[in-house]
């Protein structure tokens, strides 16, 4: 499956008519709780014919501040509204005394991993679902006792949740941090993934890259994506544009390049299951 990450931009395109390219959706719910009007009609409109799914911004999930449990509460009820099949979640935090409109890095220590772990499966408590994670990209690592893959994948593991893999996040970070993408790739379970996002980035200079969700897809994470489906199987893809979005027309042409990879690997393993 290939998926876009609904904007409000896109909205006049999309109620009128989703291309076929467009096989589920992805909002964050903090930007359409509180819709009403014209927006919530149409967001409805769409929730009601189309596959979504929910990519959250405000959870929190590193903070050491308490858990937001009005907020937990308030998803359900706006993911049992509009049938969403999945919620996914940042590894990092973005709030302490107060609230910070940025996702920063949460410590690579043991305590961290004790202390994300407890709060993945409260929120899973409170939703009565598996929850996904995203591997972040970040900027700086402080007080890192572990390598990003162990506190990666020690967190899915110890609170059985799924995977959110961003592609782009691991290019990103394997420039900045200095590490094999591929390597890193390979390293996270297989059977943890629930789907995958790419995405473009900004490069502000050889050896720092900011991922802003604002450009095209380059040509190295296209092929770490087709590494990705090689090495853990297909699993449905999504594209993020943030910002300087193009129209729905142009969008589609990456979403085809995604479905075109899928296929790739689909069309293999169906050869290999017919040998």
């Amino acid at each position: 499956m290939v998926g876009l990450g609904l904007r409000r931009e896109m909205l006049d395109e999309l109620i009128v008519d989703v291309p076929t390219h467009i096989e589920f959706m992805e909002v964050a719910p903090e930007n359409w709780l509180n819709l009403g009007g014209r927006y919530a009609k149409q967001f409805k409109t769409l929730t009601d014919a189309n596959n979504f799914i929910c990519h959250g911004l405000s959870l929190s999930i590193g903070s050491a501040e308490p858990l937001d449990i009005a907020f937990v509460k308030s998803l359900k009820a706006f993911f049992t509204e509009h049938n969403i099949k999945l919620f996914s979640e940042h590894l990092s935090y973005c709030s302490g005394k107060g609230h910070m409109y940025d996702l920063m890095p949460i410590p690579f220590t043991d305590d961290a991993v004790e202390h994300v772990v407890g709060r993945i499966k409260q929120v899973q408590d409170i939703l009565e679902c598996q929850i996904a994670i995203e591997n972040v990209s970040y900027y700086g690592a402080p007080g890192q006792q572990l390598s990003e893959i162990e506190f990666t994948t020690r967190i899915l593991e110890q609170a059985d949740c799924k995977l959110l893999l961003d592609v782009n996040n691991i290019y990103v970070n394997s420039i900045n941090h200095g590490y094999d993408a591929n390597e890193f790739l390979t390293a996270l379970p297989t059977k943890r993934i629930a789907y995958g996002h790419i995405a473009g980035h900004y490069n502000e200079a050889d050896d720092l890259i900011i991922d802003t969700h604002g450009a095209d897809v380059i040509e190295p994470v296209w092929q770490l994506l087709d590494t990705a489906y090689r090495v853990h199987g297909v699993f449905p893809t999504l594209l993020e544009r943030d910002f300087n979005i193009p129209s729905i027309h142009v969008l589609t042409q990456e979403l085809e390049r995604i479905k075109q990879l899928q296929l790739k690997y689909q069309s293999s393993d169906l050869a290999q299951n017919l040998a």
